[in-house]
């Protein structure tokens, strides 16, 4: 018999010729080394067990540390933090005061919150340290695991953000895990909405901030907007840890954080065009559900254009012509809206506005919109007022804002299968860490049922039965629709339920923490509540907080407690007489990794607990994703009304759609990480920039450069490279340099000289310019001046810079045309960008040199310089114009209340603008002849 290789493991005897030789086809080689790696791993474990087991060593010198710590008084232990810091300072790392200092905060714990760190959680504190995901099923305390690496890297005083999903976690945690820092002798701050700029300062200054993901985002931009570093709230990033790093790292991560300011009102025309979409019939559009896009039918396309012509909507005959291109925009949101979008699914009417459902928590989002119109389509749609459309002023995708922190650690229940995904991104490992006790829940397989009537009428059925035994049931929906639905057929069975869903988030907390009592039912959609340990018999703070909340302190109140802790340890026992959590899921969600979150609620640290996932033909994961032939014909044919089908063959067949989908949505997600890093390369370089100019105390010789940059292209311009003086543009040169440099120069007059070439003239322009620019900048007090040279350039900065974001949008939902083209879009995108962010350059270039040129600046007194600025509204931030020096009034995103304090020193003059009275597009060739647009000449603001 012929061996393979040295390992002299024989091939099968259906794998061997008569002579001898092997017949093993390639397939059947894999089979066998597969084979040969399962046999490995039963012997020496997974990489993550052995992972996981290398790191005992250090959990055993954690341990060995204990008894000195364990006997230090409450001043030693706290003296502990000031021992640290001067190990650090003495050359020592962090991993060498590793060991000790989570002995500290083990110790620390157990005096403050009654708590002793389990050695699982120890090992889940080294992963986060060493900026890793540690992935812990329900109920094994990743808050409290949190504490270790979050104490051990705030020891540097650089700062550490703890990130979590909602408010409601930022300020629970702060204040429960707030304990055992303060009494190390750290600080601690939380960042919720309605903060003014000092109390943000404060909050990031101290030495754990808690926030979450959307509050941090935003700060970042809105300290890219400032005109000063005083201004600035956050700290130069050092390490975060993300809470629920799934959700908020994948699940989020779709969309960027966006700050905006209103544009124009078009309501007129969502309102038209909506009406003309609603007379519509189903052949003049093809919906694609599975990427959510609606498009004209070639029928539809004529039916549109007749309508929009009768409307007087449309120019020409022509839909698709390019002075319709805002029209087709219109268009084709309102279909979206009309088509696509669903009340109580994809959103609800809320106070007669549009609010947002989280597909992924069902969660209201209040103050998040849709972009680029979509929300004003959906608005006229429901017949309610119609906000006007923003631009985008600065954004940052959730991807590109974590990757700038040189540390990043992360905890969740489900991480593993998208462990290529935080790897490919992020560059973290998903180490899965071992329950404290075994997990006794049990995983039943799915129920299939011909329909959702037939699937709802059994799930009634099911949590009846259930509840009459006493056992708890948290039953999972997708959406508010479905979780009304299930609430209507509990009714009829007379089943006592809580119903947990977008639409009362705010009581969540309380409700899930209570979801493990004797015979409780909480339907809940998708993870509301996730981040609420659910603890059988109940949660002995919340009912405190519940039910004692008016009792003063005292002997009276004490007893109280200890009476409902009998209660709940009591009834702890007879939930698990009866079975423990009964987790019930309505239909399979596109990710796996959702499903588990809802199953992992049930059977924490080794409680009992059972889990079942109710599914039938009209769930949209089987109607969009699941094989027809597999399922439509077999269960059509072979179940009767109400019959049930359960199998593991099923079951699997549905978790290969669920792979389909995320790696669909994977590849959504690296397209948008691929668009936004060619944003970010450049968002950075405008940001670094705009950090030189506030750090620098004089920024003469930028502005100089810039000069000099501008002088030699308007000279390029009109004098080309290898031409003749006869070839040049000598009125068109005159004509910029008034424009530019508001000089009248003697250029005739040059042409005449014998030595004429280009460099002279450059010589000269720029010396006639720099002399007019001192001659300004000596006629004011050196300090304003500097100040108002600062104040231009970043206002200058910023307003291109806006008007590039908008450009670069538009670029980005037209550049997959240069698909049809053989052109790959993605590569197009990048040179366009490119091109795009030197033109920028050039005229913010050519702007500055414009402005200072003819600027008359006007000393202010102090009092006038230091006054209070008005109160910001909701998405608008605020610039001071360059011409006047006068406030635009705006304000910060819907995440912070205050003001921005801006630096207004001095005062200019307009340009004289002998257009004003005309009606002139701001994108049309201004009429004085420079070339420019409208916007960036005579009618610049």
């Amino acid at each position: 018999m012929r061996l393979i290789g040295t390992n002299r493991v024989p091939l099968p005897p259906f794998l061997i010729d008569p002579s001898g030789h092997s017949q093993a086809p390639p397939y059947a080689i894999q089979g066998i080394f597969a084979m040969l790696a399962g046999l490995a791993k039963s012997i020496f474990g997974s990489s993550n067990e052995r992972y996981v087991k290398s790191l005992g060593k250090i959990v055993q010198k954690i341990a060995s540390y204990e008894p000195a710590i364990s006997a230090m008084s409450d001043e030693e232990l706290t003296g502990q933090t000031a021992l640290f810091r001067e190990r650090l300072a003495s050359g020592q790392t962090l991993d060498d005061i590793l060991p000790e200092a989570f002995a500290t905060v083990r110790e620390a714990a157990k005096r403050t919150l009654g708590q002793r760190h389990y050695d699982v959680q120890m090992i889940g504190g080294i992963v986060l340290h060493r900026g890793e995901i540690a992935e812990m099923r329900t109920g094994e305390g990743k808050t409290l695991v949190a504490t270790l690496a979050t104490y051990l890297n705030a020891i540097e005083g650089k700062g550490v953000h703890v990130v979590t999903v909602n408010d409601y976690l930022a300020k629970r945690d702060c204040d429960w895990m707030g304990q055992v820092y303060r009494f190390l002798g750290l600080t601690t701050g939380v960042i919720v909405p309605n903060l003014n700029e000092f109390e943000r300062r404060e909050a990031y200054n101290a030495d754990i901030t808690y926030a979450t993901n959307n509050e941090l985002g935003f700060d970042y931009l809105r300290d890219n907007m400032k005109y000063s570093r005083d201004q600035m709230v956050q700290r130069p990033f050092n390490f975060a840890i993300v809470d629920e790093v799934d959700s908020i790292l994948i699940d989020e991560a779709r969309t960027p954080l966006i700050i905006s300011g209103p544009t124009d009102d078009k309501s007129e025309m969502y309102v038209a065009v909506d009406q003309i979409v609603r007379q519509l019939v189903e052949g003049d559009y093809e919906k694609d559900e599975k990427q959510k896009t609606v498009t004209l039918t070639e029928e539809g396309q004529e039916n549109v254009e007749r309508l929009l012509e009768q409307a007087g909507l449309l120019e020409g005959s022509n839909l698709y012509d390019f002075e319709n291109t805002q029209v087709v925009h219109h268009v084709n949101n309102a279909l979206r809206a009309n088509i696509m979008f669903k009340r109580d699914i994809d959103y609800i009417i809320k106070d007669d506005k549009v609010v947002i459902i989280d597909e992924f928590t069902g969660r209201m989002m209040d103050g998040r919109r849709w972009s680029d119109g979509l929300h004003q389509a959906v608005e006229a749609k429901e017949a309610v007022k119609i906000e006007p459309e923003n631009q985008t002023l600065a954004s940052v995708t959730f991807q590109n804002y974590f990757r700038m922190y040189p540390k990043l650690g992360g905890m969740t229940g489900t991480a593993a299968t998208e462990a290529a995904e935080f790897y490919d991104i992020y560059k973290m490992n998903v180490v899965t860490i071992p329950t404290n006790l075994p997990v006794q829940r049990i995983d039943e397989d799915d129920q299939f049922y011909k329909n959702t009537m037939d699937k709802f009428a059994a799930i009634a059925k099911a949590i009846k039965e259930k509840a009459d035994t006493g056992q708890p049931v948290l039953v999972g929906t997708v959406s508010i629709e479905k979780s009304e639905l299930l609430s209507d057929f509990l009714n009829k069975e007379q089943v006592q339920h809580n119903v947990l869903n977008a639409r009362m988030h705010e009581s969540e907390a309380h409700i899930v923490a209570q979801a493990g009592r004797l015979g409780a039912v909480t339907i809940a959609t998708n993870m509301a509540g996730r981040g609420t340990d659910i603890q059988l018999g109940g949660n002995l703070e919340f009912r405190v907080g519940d039910e004692l909340a008016d009792m003063p302190e005292g002997p009276e109140r004490d007893a109280a407690i200890e009476r409902i802790r009998g209660e709940i340890v009591a009834e702890r026992e007879q939930v698990k007489q009866v079975g423990g959590l009964f987790v019930l899921g309505t239909e399979r969600h596109e990710s796996r990794r959702i499903d588990n979150q809802l199953r992992g609620r049930s059977g924490r640290q080794g409680d009992p607990g059972l889990s079942r996932f109710y599914l039938s033909l009209e769930d949209d994961l089987l109607r969009i994703f699941g094989p027809d032939t597999l399922f439509a014909k077999m269960m059509n044919s072979n179940l009767e009304d109400g019959e049930a089908i359960g199998s593991k063959w099923l079951s699997k067949a549905i978790e290969t759609a669920q792979k389909k989908v995320e790696a669909r949505n994977y590849d959504v997600r690296k397209q948008v990480v691929e668009y936004d890093d060619v944003m970010n390369d450049q968002r950075k370089v405008i940001y670094e920039q705009r950090e030189d100019i506030m750090d620098a105390d004089t920024v003469d010789d930028v502005l100089t450069d810039m000069r000099a940059e501008t002088v030699n292209a308007i000279v390029g311009d009109a004098c080309p490279p290898g031409s003749y003086p006869e070839h040049w543009d000598v009125v068109g040169l005159k004509q910029r340099v008034v424009e530019v440099l508001n000089l009248e120069m003697p250029i005739d007059q040059w042409m005449d000289e014998d030595a004429v070439d280009p460099e002279i003239f450059e010589e000269r322009l720029l010396a006639a310019a720099d002399a007019h620019v001192a001659e300004k900048s000596g006629a004011l007090d050196p300090d304003q001046w500097h100040s108002a040279e600062k104040s231009i350039l970043l206002q200058t900065l910023d307003h291109h810079w806006k008007e590039h974001l908008a450009t670069l949008d538009a670029l980005r939902q037209v550049v997959f045309l240069r698909a049809y083209a053989q052109k790959t879009p993605i590569n197009e995108y990048k040179q366009e960008a490119f091109s795009l962010f030197e033109r920028m350059l050039s005229n913010i270039r050519e702007d500055v040199t414009r402005i200072v040129a003819y600027a008359d600046f006007q000393e202010r007194p102090p009092e006038l310089i230091e006054q209070d600025l008005p109160e910001l509204p909701d998405f608008l931030t605020t610039h001071f114009d360059p011409l006047t020096g006068e406030d635009n009034s705006g304000d910060f995103d819907a995440g912070s209340a205050g003001r921005i304090a801006g630096n207004a020193p001095f005062q200019t003059a307009p340009l004289d603008n002998p257009y004003a009275d005309q009606l002139i597009s701001r994108n049309a060739p201004c009429p004085c002849g420079s070339g420019r647009k409208y916007k960036q000449c005579h009618g610049a603001v």
